[in-house]
């Protein structure tokens, strides 16, 4: 076989959906119709499913994968080249055609570009960025009150962030609503928007909205995150939700910070060149220990002289924020940062620290 449409080897994946998910997704489980596990790297979960069943074309058809969490979706193709980290598509069909024990078809870097679900990531992060245009400032929002419920004010006028009175939510069912929601946009190396997440708030902002998963995103967000500005040259905070990175933010508002939005796409996440020390605030989880643990092999290897692990008292950093408050926080960072940083940038209550010992 000299040529091989990649159409037809997702279909071909398809027909083999349950010993494509055994072999790459081997912390999931069959659940009927599906097969669930946490994320396409293989996490323990349950917010990743693929279809095991239906037909090999068109809807319903089997090998069709979405992530609930995150938004993410394609077919059994693009779910090895995110599982495997690839960024060359031929890579990509190396491995798939191994698997299917097909010669790979010959054709260049571009031609699988164009053959690839590449289309179906372009879209979303256009819908990602068209949603993120038409939010609105977040004064006087549900939005505003949510974050100043979590004791995250100081960010209202962070530019990543923003409200939409009426974002659409789509149900399990097929059953469409619209609450108000936090929007974050998810952004590159270069600042460009890929994705957005959202958080479905209560009308009034005094919490979440009572729903299934008040929290999903849309768009391409491996590699990328939301990022707050900061002054510290070459230091970068980077976490996994967004309250835990603003809740670490506000106590070290001078250092640049991303948000991964979980633990797998903080393993994952892109770092800048001439970044000499990088604080990983991860979740109390073993998932937050494997981030970390994956993101400092990572950062090592590219050259990042400095990985410090950042760990909360309690589940995450914005639990510690409510329960310690912000002296109580800043004192529990203190001990995990360089002393240079404590003393340039560690806020105690939104005071600068006289001495951190």
């Amino acid at each position: 076989m000299d040529r091989v449409a990649i159409s037809d080897l997702a279909r071909r994946l398809g027909e083999e959906a349950e010993a494509v998910c055994r072999h790459y997704l081997s912390r999931g489980r069959r659940q009927g119709r599906y097969w669930r596990v946490g994320d396409v790297h293989n996490s323990p979960g349950s917010s990743l499913y693929v279809r095991l069943t239906g037909p090999v074309s068109g809807k319903g058809r089997r090998g069709k994968w979405t992530d609930a969490a995150t938004g993410e979706h394609g077919d059994l193709v693009d779910l090895i080249r995110l599982n495997l980290g690839h960024d060359d598509w031929l890579e990509t069909l190396d491995e798939v055609c191994g698997f299917l024990r097909l010669k790979r078809p010959a054709m260049s870097s571009a031609e699988a570009c164009r053959g690839s679900g590449l289309d179906v990531v372009r879209d979303a992060s256009e819908a990602a960025k068209r949603l993120f245009r038409i939010g609105r400032p977040l004064a006087g929002t549900p939005a505003a009150t949510y974050l100043a419920g979590r004791g995250l004010a100081h960010a209202l006028a962070a530019p990543a962030l923003r409200h939409h009175p009426r974002c659409y939510h789509r149900l399990t069912c097929g059953t469409t609503l619209q609450r108000p929601a936090l929007l974050a946009a998810v952004t590159d190396l270069g600042g460009t928007v890929t994705g957005v997440a959202r958080t479905w708030l209560a009308r009034d902002g005094r919490g979440k909205a009572d729903l299934p998963d008040p929290r999903r995103a849309l768009g391409h967000l491996l590699g990328h995150g939301v990022r707050f500005a900061g002054t510290g040259p070459g230091v970068m905070v980077v976490g996994e939700g967004l309250e835990t990175v603003l809740s670490v933010n506000r106590l070290l508002p001078g250092i640049p910070a991303v948000a991964a939005l979980s633990a797998s796409h903080l393993a994952a996440l892109l770092l800048p060149s001439g970044l000499r020390r990088l604080y990983v605030a991860r979740d109390a989880d073993q998932e937050g220990s494997r981030a970390y643990e994956t993101l400092r092999a990572r950062a090592s290897a590219a050259g990042v002289p400095e990985v410090w692990e950042l760990v909360p008292a309690e589940d995450d950093f914005n639990a510690d924020l409510m329960r310690l408050g912000p002296r109580g926080l800043a004192l529990h960072l203190a001990p995990q940062i360089a002393e240079v940083d404590a003393t340039a940038h560690l806020r105690f209550g939104g005071e600068p620290a006289d001495s951190v010992t």
